[in-house]
């Protein structure tokens, strides 16, 4: 299995800030191609000795500002058992309604666009609904919960500018942790 090329951009790269734009279709060929490059990366970066070959960071989501494409896209890949994945491509996402409760990833989230150690929680809805495109155009919508919705809404912030470090009180790194669920 052969790594990708993909460059992901570091936090100090001011295009992580970018709002990025709606998508039209048809999506382009090195559209297809990026995308089928971030999931394989993503997969890759999930199996213990790939990871450690190509010393890699483990990462579940990327979206497409991260290398460096202004367009509405994220993908996310799931391990949902020992070496079998689910790979979600999302274009054009709208969340269209959230659980009233919140979680929060107990270890922390992560980033492949941030590498330093970051400490603090990030509040997330533990339920959201979510309207968007596949890669030939075709609508649907999807609910996920608890990994999968912290995933989801950490991309979706990327499509917006918004760094989930931002989201983290500088002043009180756990603030309201009793508040939330950890998961």
């Amino acid at each position: 299995m052969k790594l990708p090329d993909l460059t992901i951009l570091d936090e100090k790269d001011k295009r992580l800030r970018m709002v990025s734009k709606e998508v039209t279709f048809p999506i382009t060929k090195e559209d297809k191609k990026n995308i089928q490059d971030m999931l394989e990366y993503l997969k890759m970066s999930q199996i213990d000795e790939l990871r450690e070959k190509y010393d890699l960071r483990a990462g579940m989501g990327l979206s497409y500002i991260q290398i460096g494409i202004p367009k509405r896209i994220f993908v996310v890949v799931d391990e949902t058992e020992e070496q079998k994945f689910e790979n979600y491509v999302i274009i054009n996402p709208k969340i269209t309604s959230m659980s009233e409760e919140l979680i929060f990833v107990g270890e922390g989230e992560g980033c492949l666009s941030i590498n330093r150690e970051t400490k603090g929680i990030v509040p997330r809805n533990a339920r959201i609904t979510v309207e968007a495109y596949d890669m030939e155009g075709n609508p649907f919508t999807i609910r996920v919960r608890e990994d999968l919705s912290v995933a989801f809404q950490h991309e979706i912030d990327h499509l917006n500018g918004i760094l989930f470090i931002d989201k983290i009180d500088p002043k009180n790194p756990y603030k309201n942790a009793n508040k939330m669920r950890e998961i």
